[in-house]
């Protein structure tokens, strides 16, 4: 069995993706370090949002500096997650709002840093089923990472007050050593890779051709992420709102809701695989369209109803972990191998800035519907989002897209594998 196929080896290649989602870890500490630092709400919210706005740029960065260092993709997801195990560890230590916001932009830097290498190096190590099955696996452990991280913390607080909150950040170096010692060697993609290391040509399930340029759906696929990121970042921030709304002030149970809608994001990513196996890219792209249409109009049109409401946020998360999966697999038949890196940092740059844009987003189309931005006027724009999601579906279906994706299910199903891999001394 080779190296890389083993149980732990692919255990160690998920794990650098089990710490990229802990920025929201400490949400449930804001209130005691609000109170703690006399800083005002937006400021305490920040600390949560900064680590999204660093993460814009080193997406863009790290390719760079990886190309201008000449560090192969394994040593630059090694230094990433040593960056958040220290950045997230100083706000354990100090009690400076500035120091604390300054660490949390480090925070995200460590994860720009090597997000899109993690994707990446998937689509370079596995390749057909297996590779799909990794990514879906991978965007599971994202959210049993942010899961995982929010409970700790969160336990950390109520035995330890909010500066222990942020020790959960120390399991970024148990995540570390676990990678170091079982992901394989790797040469960087731009250098010429030794005897016993590995480059990959991408064949086009299309023209059945190496892949030599970036396509230019890689534009599509970017608006498309911005826009399901700003629909899930947006029900999730407005979720607790419209519960207190619904039920009154003294209404506590939203962590809870939240926590249910990670699992069902989890079992989302866990499930890819086997839908993409049996129903295809078409196929499941069409799953993930009208499932997450469906939650948005439960939580848009769900009025008064708490039951309604959170059966909205208890979907949203399945279709959002089956859909992201599927982009980062369609990702290695948009571009040569070498650049792989480069177009999946492209492509999490969107869905960071939806992240980051989304309330933003949401006040506009509350305008838009002359609805307040308050009491069950928070639910309003994700009747607009359902609307988008079923009109996306529709073009799809018209659009020559539809048969591309219909050619790549078909060549990668007759035709195995759908990438070649190159030898070179």
């Amino acid at each position: 069995m080779k190296q890389s196929q083993s149980l732990a080896t692919k255990l160690a290649f998920l794990s650098a993706s089990f710490m990229v989602t802990s920025a929201y870890a400490i949400q449930s500490a804001l209130p005691q370090i609000k109170s703690a630092l006399n800083v005002s709400q937006p400021q305490v919210e920040y600390l949560v949002t900064a680590p999204s706005f660093a993460v814009m740029f080193f997406v863009v960065l790290s390719p760079l500096l990886q190309d201008w260092f000449n560090i192969s993709d394994k040593h630059i997801i090694m230094a990433g997650i040593t960056i958040v195990g220290i950045a997230g560890l100083i706000p354990s230590f100090v009690s400076n709002y500035m120091v604390i916001l300054i660490s949390r932009l480090f925070l995200g830097a460590g994860y720009g840093l090597y997000n899109s290498q993690a994707i990446s190096l998937i689509s370079v190590w596995y390749q057909d089923h297996e590779r799909t099955s990794m990514q879906g696996w991978r965007s599971a452990f994202e959210q049993i990472g942010n899961a995982c991280t929010l409970t700790i913390s969160s336990l950390l607080l109520i035995y330890a007050g909010w500066h222990a909150a942020f020790l959960v950040y120390g399991l970024a170096f148990a995540v570390m050593a676990f990678f170091a010692w079982r992901v394989p060697n790797d040469a960087h993609s731009n250098t010429t890779t030794s005897d016993n290391q590995q480059a990959t040509e991408t064949i086009s399930p299309i023209t059945n051709e190496p892949v030599t340029k970036i396509s230019p759906l890689v534009i599509a696929i970017l608006a498309f992420v911005l826009l399901i990121k700003m629909d899930f970042i947006g029900m999730e921030d407005r979720f607790p709102g419209l519960a207190v709304a619904i039920n009154g002030k003294t209404f506590t149970g939203t962590g809870t809701y939240l926590s249910l809608m990670l699992i069902g994001a989890t079992l989302g990513g866990a499930c890819y695989g086997v839908l993409q196996k049996h129903f295809g890219y078409v196929g499941t792209i069409y799953i993930g369209l009208i499932l997450l249409a469906i939650a948005n109009f439960l939580f848009g049109f769900g009025g008064n109803s708490f039951p309604i409401i959170a059966a909205g946020i208890l979907l949203v998360g399945f279709p959002m972990q089956v859909l992201t999966p599927l982009i980062f697999n369609i990702l290695p038949f948009m571009a040569p191998m070498k650049l792989q890196t480069k177009v999946t940092s492209f492509v999490l740059i969107g869905f960071n800035f939806g992240a980051f844009f989304s309330p933003t987003a949401d006040a506009w189309f509350n305008h838009l519907l002359s609805q307040p931005l308050n009491g069950l006027g928070l639910a309003a724009p994700f009747r607009i989002y359902g609307v988008m999601m079923l009109i996306i579906a529709g073009l799809l279906f018209m659009g020559k897209h539809l048969y591309e994706l219909k050619r790549m299910d078909n060549t990668v199903e007759k035709k195995q594998p759908a990438t070649v891999h190159v030898y070179t001394k």
